[in-house]
């Protein structure tokens, strides 16, 4: 398959393009745990920095097309106003030469620990289109999509509502306060990017739960988890107005009229739309346990949530959708299930009309999970094997039968995805459909 190269990146918007890519695990919290003194670097984790190279390599194994790249904010500018650049250029060069687009993320959850407060400095926005800006003229001519940041609506679950990660604000006024200043960083560094370069292609990407209700009688609170999860889209957008549904329950937890109508000034065009949903986590459903108290379960789900989510967001939106994140979790065989059940359902979504534009196997291979920050085993001990190769005890990366099944997959293109008509893509300059 060609390079795409420059404007021509936005062929994917086109009828019968399609997007084959892969990704690398890159979550990024520089905040030590206070029991365990641990940070979470997953390139770090995994040493890919040490072995990025050959990692890299491996997506050429796979025949992809394009790699959802992160780059490490805490290493490029690892103090204000110090500019590291030799890794973020190795990378972008080595993909280029392997015919692999990079979308770059430019922030996955953590923040450089010179931002004091992380997502609620006062600043954070003006550093994130700062970053954003400089990265865009590093690699302009090179790397034409960006994700800004990377699941807003998880960043903002994990600093606000939980308070596991900085600024480690707790409950649901917490994660509106986060949410806003991660949107608010969102518009900022898109506006960036662009202002740069004319020609980038934005990607905005976030987790896609889908929320249902066991007993119809709790269908609200199902109805009003769900808008949550469009909440981050639909701020940077502009979408947020008076007659939103979640605009009340905003302003009961600490949103000001002032600040959501900023991002009504300001919106944010969609030309791309990213779905992370995994089996395993992306189904929640209220169920009543037997002690009475209603609880929010993750049941594993099958390839519908597929179908269902990539035509609520094409409803939602009208802007084309590419699944940005996907995988199971386990053996080779619920691995590969799933590879097989979740392009069955991109090819329905694809026969039907809506512009599903490209599939990404995220991890291309194994991470270490999240609980290695609060723990005291080694990386190894920590490893989740969702790839289509797995990590040994060395972390040495170990081909499975995946690995084969992918590149026939991405290799005859679209013969396995189904084509789109041109009705698809009959979108106003809105936005809608």
């Amino acid at each position: 398959m060609p390079l795409l190269r420059r404007s021509e990146f936005h062929r994917l918007l086109e009828p019968g393009q399609f997007l084959w890519a892969a990704g690398i695990e890159d979550t990024f919290i520089t905040a030590p745990w206070p029991k365990t003194g641990r940070t979470l670097d997953e390139y770090e984790l995994t040493q890919h920095y040490e072995r990025w190279h050959a990692d890299l390599g491996l997506m050429r194994e796979i025949g992809v097309q394009g790699a959802r790249y992160g780059i490490p904010w805490h290493r490029i500018q690892p103090r204000a106003g110090v500019w590291e650049w030799d890794f973020v250029d190795r990378a972008v060069d080595r993909l280029l030469e392997l015919g692999i687009e990079p979308i770059i993320d430019l922030v996955h959850y953590g923040l450089p620990p010179w931002i004091e407060g992380a997502y609620l400095h006062r600043d954070f926005p003006h550093y994130m289109a700062d970053y954003a800006a400089r990265t865009a003229g590093r690699l302009k001519g090179r790397v034409f999509s960006y994700t800004p940041l990377n699941e807003p609506r998880i960043t903002a679950w994990y600093c606000g509502r939980l308070g596991w990660w900085p600024p480690h604000r707790r409950g649901w006024r917490g994660f509106v306060a986060v949410m806003l200043a991660a949107c608010r960083g969102i518009v900022e560094a898109s506006h960036a990017l662009t202002a740069v370069d004319a020609d980038i292609l934005l990607a905005h990407v976030d987790a896609t739960d889908l929320y249902t209700a066991e007993d119809p009688r709790q269908s609200p609170a199902a109805e009003q988890r769900q808008e949550i999860v469009f909440l981050a889209l639909d701020l940077v957008s502009g979408r947020m107005t008076p007659e939103s549904p979640l605009w009340p329950w905003l302003l009961r937890h600490g949103a000001t009229e002032a600040e959501l109508g900023w991002f009504r000034a300001r919106p944010v065009e969609l030309p791309l739309v990213g779905l992370n949903l995994y089996p395993m986590f992306t189904r929640k459903v209220l169920r009543r346990r037997r002690s009475g108290e209603l609880r929010w379960t993750m049941p594993y789900a099958d390839a519908r949530i597929v179908t269902d989510l990539g035509r609520m967001y094409w409803e939602r939106y009208g802007a084309p959708v590419f699944i940005s994140e996907t995988a199971a979790v386990g053996a080779v065989a619920r691995r590969r299930a799933w590879l097989n059940d979740s392009l069955a359902a991109v090819k329905q979504l694809r026969e039907s009309g809506v512009p599903m534009v490209g599939y990404t196997w995220w991890p291309l291979f194994a991470l270490v999970t999240w609980g290695y920050r609060q723990g005291t085993h080694p990386p190894p001990f920590y490893l989740k094997q969702m790839g289509l190769w797995d990590l040994d005890a060395k972390l040495d990366r170990v081909p499975t039968p995946l690995v084969g099944e992918f590149r026939r997959r991405a290799e005859a293109g679209t013969a396995h995805i189904g084509e789109l008509g041109e009705h698809a893509f009959a979108i106003s300059p809105g936005g809608t459909v």
